[in-house]
């Protein structure tokens, strides 16, 4: 096993042990955080939720038989930004999840009474948990690319996009206007809508990796 499939592992290994010791800490507090295709009045919603449901586990799959084989069909350039991606994916989902506190739920809860959280790394996204998911998946797939793995990691992306799609529609019947206008304030995944540079800068950053991931092999 070489480094890169050591470091691979590591990173899914924090990554998922937030997420189930979270759970773990809530159960103990008797509260459910799995909620995912779980009593929704909405048929539509229930059928996204499950093949999410089913999308992110076949995607830790995917990955897991994509590090055990070791072979990219990208090289150095390509695993070390995969790396980077992948440990802020984490960081970004351990704030994300330790600013939720108690209401933080995997999927739309609707017998629930949750509190509205915009203070901390929600200041800047409204999706830092879906973010921290994507880039944790991107960074696996750039250190370990094949074609499999990108089908896989790019259905997990598009289902969590769609989830976000229906709470952005669920949300505003809980909490009203609050979310309203915190949604006219902060961008979907990442900055805020006063940061005028943040489009330009970002599309040219992004740009540049993929320039030099794809030139400089």
């Amino acid at each position: 096993m070489n480094r890169y499939q050591i470091i691979a592992l590591i990173i899914m290994a924090i990554f998922y042990s937030i997420y189930l010791t979270k759970m773990l800490f809530q159960k103990k507090k008797g509260i459910e955080t799995d909620q995912m295709a779980k009593g929704k009045s909405d048929r539509k919603r229930f059928i996204i939720e499950l093949i999410m449901k089913i999308a992110t586990i076949c995607v830790v799959i995917a990955e897991l038989l994509s590090i055990l084989y070791g072979h990219s069909m990208l090289k150095y350039n390509g695993k070390v930004i995969g790396i980077v991606l992948g440990i802020i994916g984490v960081i970004i989902f351990f704030l994300a999840v330790i600013t939720m506190g108690d209401s933080w739920r995997a999927g739309i809860a609707e017998n629930e009474q949750t509190s509205f959280v915009q203070n901390g790394i929600y200041k800047i996204s409204r999706n830092p948990a879906f973010l921290g998911f994507d880039l944790v998946y991107i960074g696996i797939l750039l250190m370990f690319f094949n074609w499999f793995l990108l089908l896989f990691t790019l259905w997990a992306i598009i289902m969590l996009h769609l989830q976000i799609l229906e709470e952005e529609k669920y949300l505003p019947t809980v909490f009203g206007d609050e979310y309203r206008a915190y949604k006219q304030k902060v961008c979907r995944y990442f900055g805020r809508k006063t940061w005028k540079f943040f489009v330009p800068c970002g599309i040219l950053i992004i740009g540049a990796c993929a320039w030099y991931l794809f030139m400089y092999q």
